[in-house]
Order: structure tokens, then sequence, then C-alpha cells
């Protein structure tokens, strides 16, 4: 009895140690203030896009687990949505997943402009489903 409480405790004790996690993010606070811009405040950029792919096995991304790349704005109270979006939003995370992309392949800009999705989805007796998505958009940042 000794031996299997022994052996219980410890592999609790090895489930809790051996994990570890990892969370990047990117993020910008939104302010409080209202300010009020115009369209000749901004440079844009040309369209630009990112991709990502989310597979699912038994309803868990096993990818990312342990490890997820999001943009995400900060809000007073708390996390809002991903980064400033204007346009269309959507709630999907392999959405989110794409967004950060833009933002890690196009640093210094401060908007993104009406993104376009296209999303790919292909579902296998609802044991494997594997999400694609393209975001396109045209990003904003305010002149000097």
């Amino acid at each position: 009895m000794k031996r299997i409480l022994f052996a219980i405790t410890l592999g609790v004790m090895a489930a809790m140690l051996l994990p570890s996690c990892q969370v990047a993010t990117k993020s910008m606070k939104e302010p409080a203030n209202h300010i009020q811009f115009v369209k000749d405040d901004f440079t844009y950029s040309d369209q630009v896009s990112g991709e990502a792919s989310e597979t699912k096995i038994l309803m868990i991304d096993w990818a990312r687990l342990f490890s997820k790349n999001m943009g995400e704005i900060k809000k007073d109270g708390g996390f809002k949505f991903s980064i400033p979006v204007i346009g269309g939003l959507t709630s999907s995370k392999v959405f989110n997943y794409a967004l950060y992309n833009i933002i890690q392949d196009n640093p210094g800009y401060d908007i993104v402009l009406y993104p376009q999705a296209e999303t790919v989805k292909i579902s296998y007796l609802g044991i494997v489903v594997h999400s694609k998505v393209k975001v396109t958009a045209r990003l904003g940042k305010l002149k000097k």
C-alpha cells in the first residue's frame, strides 16, 4: 500500500513539475481618451497577408497546448480583442494567430485596416479538424 501511495505521489509531483507553458503576445495599450483621426493622418501599406493553421485532434490543438502567439490589445480591466482593427472582427483563434503573423512580419505599424479572411476547414470524421486562415489587410502608420 505504501508503494502504491508513493508511486501516485511521485507521479502527481512529476506531472506538476514537468510541463511548462509559454505565451508570446504583441500588445498595444488602448487609450481611454478620445482622439479623432482623419485619413490624411496616416500612411498606408500595400496589401499584406499573414497565414496561420491549426490542427485539432480530439478537439485539442496539441501544437499550441503550451505555447501561443497571438496579437492582443490591452484594455482597462484586462484584455479586449487583438490589435487595433478597423473593420470586421472575428472570434477565431486561428484568425488571431494570422494577425500576429502580420504584426510580426510588418513592425512599426499602428493599425490594421479592414482585414479579409479566407478560411479552409477540413474535418476527418470530427476526430481531426484542420483549419487554415489567410488574412489580407492594409496597415496604417501615424504620420509624425
